[in-house]
């Protein structure tokens, strides 16, 4: 099969036939072996009904109906996990992605080896109070992680095959799965713009809660990324870092103390000094994040995928 579609979905059930019928059309065209998968993540609409209404119609179309909302990475783990094609194409429900970029996408990922390309819309009909924000994101998104994307939460993404089935998408990591696939070994990572059009129907669901769970999604990610397999290089570096400072610092006072009595000189007691407490607490501190990441290590090394690796080829 060449191609898999998915569509996570919430409340879509105005745009799903409008969006199917697009999708049919330019596969049609372009004569590709398709399947569209629709994750319902928990609707309270009519959506599902309207999703068994098009898969009778087409055998293409096929659905994943959820008992709740668990959100828009859950709906994209299910969906490739029943993903069959050798490129794999996301795109939002809500047809401000336009199904017309597919052809292009596919062409990227075959004839240009990409592993995954991640769509940017240069050009976007959102309120301010909503591009504003997606800028801020992703100019930290790119400092983080070193891709060079100008949109990371763009839904319009396609992936080769065997990527989506290497990574794995849970939380809101769904923001992150360019960052997910770069440390899988997937680094061959491009973009291209593509057209964004205006909500047709329905409202947006962005909100200042999701702005700030991206950024601390961000930093999860980030420490995962880098920390998850050697916790003891981060705590360790940083536990034995205060504890330095503050040994040092509880030194100088000390050796402070012994010169102004070798001198005969008046000097405060060193518990009067109030840099003695600051010393103190540095190396107290300190040594907390010592043993944090010494007990993380512990249970790194206890971890049952300790030595899961990913294996592209064997001769």
């Amino acid at each position: 099969m060449d191609i898999s579609v998915v569509v996570p979905l919430y409340n879509e059930e105005e745009s799903l036939p409008e969006l199917t019928a697009w999708i049919e059309r330019v596969m049609t065209t372009n004569n590709f072996t398709y399947e569209i998968i629709l994750v319902d993540d928990g609707s309270n609409d009519s959506s599902w009904k309207v999703i068994e209404q098009l898969s009778e119609k087409n055998n293409n179309i096929r659905g994943i109906k959820f008992r709740r909302n668990y959100g828009k990475s859950a709906a994209l783990h299910c969906g490739f996990e029943d993903a069959e094609g050798d490129v794999v194409i996301t795109m939002d429900a809500d047809l401000q992605d336009s199904p017309d970029e597919i052809p292009e996408l596919y062409r990227m990922i075959t004839a240009e080896d990409y592993d995954l390309v991640s769509g940017w819309k240069k050009k976007r009909y959102d309120p301010i109070s909503k591009t504003i924000p997606t800028k801020l994101f992703n100019a930290t998104a790119r400092k983080f992680s070193g891709i060079e994307l100008h949109d990371f939460n763009c839904g319009l993404k396609a992936y080769r095959g065997t990527v989506v089935k290497n990574i794995e998408v849970y939380g809101e990591m769904h923001r992150y799965i360019p960052i997910l696939a770069k440390q899988a070994g997937f680094t061959r990572i491009g973009e291209k713009v593509v057209h964004h059009q205006a909500r047709k129907y329905g409202v947006t669901k962005f909100g200042i809660s999701r702005f700030i769970n991206g950024f601390l999604d961000l930093l999860s990610v980030t420490f995962i990324t880098r920390f998850a397999k050697k916790p003891m290089h981060l705590f360790g570096a940083l536990g034995t870092l205060l504890f330095v400072i503050g040994f040092c610092s509880a030194a100088w006072i000390g050796i402070e103390k012994l010169i102004a009595l070798a001198h005969e000189m008046r000097a405060p007691l060193v518990t009067n000094n109030p840099y003695f407490y600051i010393a103190l607490a540095c190396m107290i501190i300190g040594t907390q994040l010592f043993l944090a990441g010494f007990l993380a290590e512990l249970v790194s090394r206890s971890a049952s995928d300790r030595n899961v690796y990913r294996i592209e080829k064997k001769i």
